[in-house]
């Protein structure tokens, strides 16, 4: 199987950016793996945040996450700064797949790659609900 080349900031439609912090890094001198995604995850949720998707205080409905993945291209270190690139692969009903690139500093090609399944589910008993027609249309510009 061909290994496909790492994506490019050109493919992503918003970025939000974070920063990386001291306890990122390992013993082997890089951000554990393990912190990318809670870059995923931070960068998801604020950018739900800021579009009024998500809110804080005993929400009825939420997003939870069914299903997470990473590929890795390259080394990120502490005092990195990071450009989380999001983009949607897939709306559906009742799921979002979130595609995150992990760009660092000014480097064009990610290096870090996620997958992030969010379901939209009521909070009591974790059945999926559709999404509201709002929702779908705050999310449909992220969609390629």
């Amino acid at each position: 199987m061909a290994h496909k080349p790492p994506a490019t900031r050109s493919d992503y439609v918003v970025f939000r950016t974070l920063q990386t912090r001291w306890n990122d890094n390992d013993v082997y001198g890089h951000v554990n793996n393990a912190v990318h995604y809670l870059m995923f995850d931070t960068a998801v949720n604020g950018w739900l945040l800021d579009n009024g998707l998500l809110q804080l205080k005993h929400p009825e409905i939420v997003f939870i996450v069914a299903e997470t993945a990473c590929k890795y291209h390259a080394e990120i270190v502490f005092p990195d700064v990071i450009h989380a690139g999001m983009r949607i692969e897939h709306l559906g009903r009742s799921s979002v797949v979130w595609q995150i690139g992990i760009f660092r500093n000014d480097v064009q090609t990610a290096a870090a790659e996620g997958r992030f399944v969010h379901v939209h589910v009521r909070r009591q008993g974790l059945k999926s609900v559709p999404m509201p027609v709002s929702a779908r249309g705050k999310l449909q510009p992220l969609v390629r």
